[in-house]
C-alpha cells in the first residue's frame, strides 16, 4: 500500500450536555449550524465547514465544559448574525469583537451550560 499524506484535517469535537436541547440552541438556535443527522441522543451539526457531534450524556456533561475555537475570516458578520440572534450568549468578558495581544481579533459566547466558543480572526 502506497503511503498517502493527507490534504487536510477536520477535527469535530464531541460536546456533551444534560440534553440534546441545550445543545441544539447553542449550536444550532445561536450559531446558524444546521443538523445534519440526529437521533434521541446525537446530533451532527454543520456550518461553513465547521463541524460538531452534540451528545446528551448528563454523566459526561458534568465532567466536561470545553472551550472551543472557532478561526473565521468574518468576524464583525459573525458578531453581527450572533448578536441579532441570541445576544443573551455573548460572553460577559469579550461580548465585543477585541484585538487581543496575540494579534487575533475575537469574541466570545458562553452558553448557559458553561461551554465557551471563542470566535478569532487573524487579520
Amino acid at each position: 500500500m502506497p503511503d498517502v499524506a493527507p490534504t487536510r484535517f477536520t477535527l469535530v469535537p464531541k460536546v456533551f450536555f444534560d440534553t440534546l436541547a441545550e445543545g441544539l440552541d447553542l449550536f444550532v438556535d445561536a450559531l446558524g449550524f444546521e443538523v445534519k443527522y440526529r437521533d434521541d441522543d446525537l446530533a451532527v451539526v454543520e456550518r461553513f465547514g465547521a463541524k460538531a457531534y452534540i451528545v446528551a450524556s448528563a454523566e459526561f456533561a458534568a465532567k466536561d465544559r470545553p472551550e472551543l475555537a472557532i478561526e473565521t475570516d468574518a468576524i464583525d458578520a459573525l458578531h453581527a448574525d450572533i448578536g441579532a440572534r441570541r445576544p443573551d450568549l455573548l460572553h460577559p468578558n469579550l461580548p465585543d469583537v477585541r484585538l487581543q495581544p496575540w494579534g487575533a481579533r475575537e469574541v466570545a459566547l458562553r452558553d448557559p451550560t458553561d461551554v465557551c466558543i471563542v470566535f478569532r480572526q487573524f487579520d
